[in-house]
Order: C-alpha cells, then structure tokens, then sequence
C-alpha cells in the first residue's frame, strides 16, 4: 500500500470529516421533522378548526429545524472545498 503525503492525508481525513457531518447532520432533521409532522398531523386530527395555527407553527419549527441540516450543509463545503490545509487545486 503506497504511502499518503500530508496534503493526501489532510484531503481523506477532509472528505471523510464531510461525509460524517452529513450523514449525522442529515439524520437527526430527518428523525424531528417526520416527528414533528406526526404529532402536527395528530393535532389537527383532534382539532380541526386549528388547523391553520397548527400549520403555522409547524413551518416555522421544521425551518428551526432543516437549520441544523444546512449548518452541516456548510461545515461539509467548507471541509471539502475552503480547508486551507489542503492543496487539492494542483495543476493548470
């Protein structure tokens, strides 16, 4: 097995790092927003002239939300993309 330079090594620990953080970042939205809606589903099942305040208040939760999902979004861009560590625009 052939040996990995600094700037190797830094570029597979980066895309690793990224796809960690996307899939936890990812997982954890998924999980609140399938749950959220369940339990705003629920509500509106129970009281249906409340509706409109249910919905309401579910959007602005599952924007809280999707937040942690692109937060993980940037963290992953910046690992692959800004890392000043790793020289990977070599060439041209």
């Amino acid at each position: 097995m052939a040996e990995l330079e600094g700037s190797e090594m830094i570029g597979v620990a980066s895309a690793l790092a990224a796809g960690i953080v996307m899939g936890l970042g990812a997982i954890g939205p998924g999980i609140g927003e399938g749950r959220a809606l369940a339990s705003a589903l629920q509500a509106i099942a129970q009281q249906p002239d409340e509706a409109n305040r249910i919905t309401r208040t579910l959007f602005v939760g599952m924007a809280m939300v999707e937040s942690t999902a692109i937060y993980s979004f940037v963290i992953a861009m910046i690992l692959l993309f800004a890392n000043p560590f790793w020289n990977h625009f070599v060439g041209g």
